[in-house]
């Protein structure tokens, strides 16, 4: 059983708990990210750190611990639990306060890291084959609320799309902004290929990935023309290749959206040749951090 790390000590996962009254669970103030390893290298570790508390310091929460240190307790909890290949998750919520909406009675923040040994986020038939999405009625965070550039600990929006693509039998939800653009997936980043253009949505209606910023690199260097700008349904529908990118998810196709078929139908050549060079770039010194070293 994995070991979680919870304000300064390692707890058995089935003993770790918060109190009742802590903001993050009784408002969802807190933040997170996602960060994953592989092969004893944590990929882009100070990249999601530098997110991590960036979105603190848009929600005005103090992060209890430097960012070098927290950096030291995400490599000591992967150690503790000696994984080499594992999805992290750190938590830093306001923490335990009164009823009150107000964060002023919160004594101090809770700061949490989970691990768990992780492969992949689909089923590896899915990332042959290729999703099929709809795009959700459930618009994203308005950019002038709490913008959907934070990671923050309220995502119910997004799983209320992830929901509705559930319901209608979809692998994935795409969300559009208050706009009517497309704005990004339930869980992922979106980009699309039509022309030899690569289009992705500007990072202020969804939030600025890490695996994101990757591929917008991997693109450049191999040579595309990259457009970071907003696009509607219409230039979605007749993309000739989609495709989703995120920590958990890494670089998957969408080969249907609303029972649209795009390109062939199947996963495209662009994000076939992605996958593979991201897959480079993971478990090594890099682009990662050693665990063990």
């Amino acid at each position: 059983m994995a070991k979680v790390y919870l304000n300064g000590e390692f707890v058995a996962e089935e003993e770790a708990s918060v109190n009742v009254f802590d903001h993050g669970l009784l408002y969802g103030d807190g933040i997170f990210e996602g960060i994953r390893a592989y092969e004893g290298y944590v990929f882009q570790l100070d990249q999601h750190l530098d997110r991590l508390y960036r979105s603190a310091r848009i929600i005005n929460l103090d992060i209890p611990h430097s960012l070098e240190e927290m950096k030291e307790i995400i490599l000591d909890t992967l150690r503790e639990n000696q994984f080499q290949d594992a999805y992290i998750r750190p938590l830093i919520t306001r923490g335990k306060g009164s009823l009150g909406l107000s964060p002023t009675s919160c004594e101090s923040p809770t700061v949490i890291v989970i691990c768990k040994e992780w492969r992949t986020l689909y089923d590896e038939e899915l990332y042959r084959q290729g999703l099929r999405a709809i795009t959700s009625s459930v618009r994203n965070q308005p950019v002038d609320g709490l913008p959907p550039t934070v990671k923050s600990l309220n995502y119910l929006t997004n799983v209320l799309a992830s929901l509705q693509a559930t319901r209608w039998d979809a692998d994935e939800a795409i969300m559009l902004d208050g706009r009517g653009y497309v704005s990004e997936g339930a869980a992922d980043n979106l980009f699309i290929y039509r022309k030899g253009e690569v289009f992705s949505p500007p990072v202020v209606n969804n939030l600025p990935g890490v695996t994101r910023r990757v591929l917008l690199d991997i693109l450049k260097e191999k040579g595309y023309s990259v457009r970071e700008e907003d696009f509607g349904l219409a230039e979605l529908y007749s993309a000739e290749e989609v495709f989703l990118s995120g920590t958990a998810a890494e670089v998957i196709s969408v080969v249907e959206v609303d029972g649209r078929q795009i390109g062939e139908g199947k996963p495209g050549e662009l994000s076939r040749e992605l996958r593979r060079s991201f897959d480079e770039l993971t478990g090594q010194e890099d682009t990662g951090t050693p665990i063990y070293g």
